[in-house]
């Protein structure tokens, strides 16, 4: 029963039967299981089944109970792993996706980023995709946050995104590869398989940008500055992804400074026929700026939309009007 960090989301080989150990100071309800052992402190129950394991689960999802930790026992009781009963209850539903994640079956489609002044390619954005499968980044991503494997997957995602930049960028074109604060724990010692990775494939640091996604959802200023930090100190770049309207979003650039900003895509539909979008977009060009900080605008969809940005004076361009995400990198861009 192979183990791993736990905080690095880690993926374990259930037994087909086998113990729980459930503490008695937290609030776990009665399950259907047979009792192995109990003292003061706890309960081992027994499961015959992993069918049998996660009908008895069910008794323990609740509100009070899904966040809690239970521990795996092998059939010796030689060896422990301890999950959450939410993530042990979402990987015996759907042990596939778990699989999957697991396994690490993904390659990386690219979607370019143009420079909107020299009409050339600046670089792209990895987006995830898994080899052989019809599954939906999104529904897999959100399993991981589910089932407790969401590191694993960013860390896969990450590695298929360095090997892509390998495989097909030159020297000077960025990869734009997006990563979850929340996956990193402690940066420098969570983030030591990303330098590893540069190392391996002989990456200029410099050509890779990490985003954070879901920037506005970000309540731990200070931990995510440490992450920026630690990226930018190994020469690479970072960005903040969907940068919207919310006050705290834009001092987060003055505390965070990034390479680049990517505003959010809700701003640029239509963007040169709505007043409040164009509001927006002026006051984040103006706050970008006087901070140094370049501009990207992703969703460009219409050429009205990538001539106003464009007039504005945006850096960088992204979106279905420049060209959709492939399995390899586009030759050349024609844009007016």
């Amino acid at each position: 029963m192979p183990t791993d960090c736990q905080f690095c989301g880690t993926y374990f080989l259930l037994p087909e039967s086998g113990s729980i150990v459930l503490s008695r100071k937290k609030s776990f309800k009665s399950i259907q299981l047979l009792v192995s052992h109990e003292d003061e402190d706890t309960i081992i129950y027994r499961y015959n089944s992993k069918k049998e394991l996660k009908s008895s689960l069910d008794a323990l999802l609740s509100a009070a109970t899904a966040q809690e930790w239970l521990h795996i026992l092998n059939l010796d009781s030689t060896q422990s792993f301890p999950i959450s009963v939410q993530h042990l209850y979402e990987r015996l539903d759907n042990p596939a996706l778990g699989e999957i994640i697991q396994q690490g079956t993904f390659t990386s489609h690219l979607q370019p980023i143009v420079d909107m002044h020299e009409n050339e390619i600046f670089g792209y954005e990895s987006l995830l995709r898994t080899k052989g499968k019809s599954i939906n980044p999104g529904d897999l991503f959100s399993y991981a946050q589910r089932s407790g494997l969401q590191s694993m997957l960013d860390q896969k995602a990450r590695r298929s995104a360095v090997k892509a930049k390998s495989d097909f960028l030159p020297k000077g074109q960025k990869i734009f590869i997006n990563f979850l604060p929340s996956t990193i724990y402690v940066p420098e010692f969570c983030l030591k398989h990303t330098f590893q990775m540069v190392e391996e494939f002989n990456i200029d640091p410099a050509d890779l940008v990490f985003e954070v996604v879901e920037t506005e959802k970000v309540t731990n200023v200070e931990h995510l500055k440490s992450i920026l930090d630690t990226y930018k100190t190994s020469g690479m770049k970072v960005a903040l992804d969907d940068v919207g309207a919310g006050y705290s979003t834009l001092e987060m650039l003055s505390l965070l400074k990034p390479d680049f900003l990517k505003i959010d895509r809700s701003y640029i539909q239509n963007c040169h026929e709505d007043l409040t979008s164009q509001n927006f977009l002026f006051q984040v060009m103006n706050r970008a700026s006087s901070l140094g900080i370049k501009v990207l605008a992703e969703g460009i969809e219409t050429e009205d939309e990538w001539n106003w940005v464009r007039e504005l004076g945006v850096d960088y361009g992204q979106g279905y009007y420049i060209g959709k995400p492939g399995p390899l990198p586009k030759e050349a861009i024609n844009l007016r």
